[in-house]
């Protein structure tokens, strides 16, 4: 994996966590809190903060699809993740195997041990 690639997997998973959580928490304590109480202030920052992560997160999702060559079913899986809340957290430690495998793969073929 060369290093643009490598970059590009890790900035999907820094992001993908913060966005992952941000959806669980934009749903519990701005709709819910809404619509139980007169706590209403939550919902338009906590609704801006999830829009800026997701777009950012879809963003990092596009750049690791073209330098990664991944797949478009690898491609909309991790999207449908980003769209299902907690899934993303469940994306995650699939970001986080696929970047491992590209390190140890990375360091096998520099050691000449794999010619992939």
């Amino acid at each position: 994996m060369d290093i643009k690639t490598a970059s590009a997997l890790h900035r999907l998973r820094l992001i993908s966590l913060p966005e992952a959580l941000s959806f669980p928490a934009l749903l519990i304590f701005g709709s819910l809190l809404m619509r139980v109480s007169d706590i209403d202030f939550l919902m338009p920052p906590l609704g801006m903060i999830h829009g800026v992560l997701f777009t950012i997160y879809v963003v990092f999702l596009l750049d690791v699809w073209v330098k990664a060559k991944w797949p478009l079913k690898r491609v909309a899986l991790f999207f449908l993740l980003a769209v299902i809340p907690f899934g993303g957290l469940y994306g995650d430690k699939l970001l986080k195997q696929y970047e491992a495998d590209g390190v140890i793969a990375a360091r096998a073929r520099r050691e000449g041990t794999v010619s992939a």
